[in-house]
């Protein structure tokens, strides 16, 4: 593969996360690379561990989804190199974020988490994140971990009455 055309791939991941104020998950970053067809799915993850190694991006990791982010030197090489992405590129990446912005924020907007804490307790934690801040932050002692992971893939559907559950009972 040619070096010119893998870098475009590296730069087109650099955009996308220099036009959302919220980090991607791998699978967001692939389904619009792979929707638009300007590679496969193996170049693609190359792609994003020599920006990972290269410190271009930074990953965050919860449950089984990594979230990633552009970092401060990434920001500065796209900037230095971002006349090499097409204008046509450029559009088809905005216009793919402008259409699901709101989807792929609230995709990462309520994390879920659970780990061990000794045999027979797992901790679970939860957040709803809403322009950067914490608005719930909940932790939880369960017995089991088949309780843990159940809590964990109902949070982003439930997180919503949860809030509202919660403010009216302590604000009553």
């Amino acid at each position: 593969m040619q070096s010119d055309t893998f870098m475009l791939y590296k730069l087109i991941i650099l955009y996308i996360l220099s036009r959302v104020d919220f980090p991607l998950t791998n699978a967001q970053l692939t389904a619009f690379i792979l929707e638009k067809e300007y590679t496969n799915y193996f170049n693609i993850q190359r792609a994003i561990s020599e920006l990972l190694d290269e410190e271009f991006i930074a990953v965050k990791t919860i449950r089984n989804s990594s979230l990633y982010s552009i970092t401060e030197i990434g920001s500065e090489t796209l900037k230095f190199f971002d006349n090499m992405i097409s204008s046509g590129i450029k559009e088809d990446i905005e216009k793919y974020l402008s259409q699901n912005k709101y989807k792929l924020k609230e995709e990462v907007s309520t994390p879920a988490d659970y780990y061990q804490v000794k045999k027979g307790e797992f901790a679970v934690k939860l957040s709803v994140i809403e322009r950067d801040s914490h608005i719930i932050d909940l932790s939880l002692i369960v017995p089991s971990e088949k309780e843990a992971a159940a809590i964990c893939n109902n949070w982003s559907e439930k997180s919503s009455e949860v809030y509202a559950y919660l403010m009216s009972v302590l604000l009553s």
